[in-house]
């Protein structure tokens, strides 16, 4: 069954909510993961970009790997003499509060936990750098 793409990406970030993600939120949010990984706020690279765009819009997941029909060379995609008449397609059922509350309880947690990282790489970083 299809997932609604509107019940997708974080609804929520350090206990606020998000709205719609900007630039200036995914390099906020890549130069908190360059601490996290052991660089400063300013060396952020490609990769940090990259998931902390991944991180806000909601595409953290695995990637799937690609059918055996998408795998196919364009050419062979096409079914000179079609093999069926279709079927109907199954609806989308609306949202479920159950399961959305959900979400937001782990998107919770795992902002709290980014938030415990970018603090400790911060005292790491403080405590390394004082004399």
């Amino acid at each position: 069954m299809k997932k609604n793409p509107i019940e997708e990406g974080k609804f929520t970030e350090h206990a606020h909510g998000m709205g719609t993600v900007t630039e200036a939120m995914v390099r906020q949010r890549a130069r908190e993961l360059a601490l996290i990984n052991g660089r400063t706020e300013n060396q952020v690279i490609e990769s940090d970009l990259t998931q902390a765009r991944r991180e806000l819009t909601g595409e953290e997941g695995l990637n799937p790997e690609p059918t055996e029909a998408e795998a196919l060379t364009e050419d062979r995609r096409w079914e000179p003499v079609p093999e069926s008449t279709g079927h109907q397609m199954p609806t989308v059922p609306p949202p479920d509060e159950q399961t959305f509350a959900e979400k937001l309880v782990e998107e919770g947690i795992q902002e709290a936990e980014h938030d415990q990282m970018t603090a400790a790489a911060r005292a790491a970083l403080k405590r390394d750098t004082e004399p």
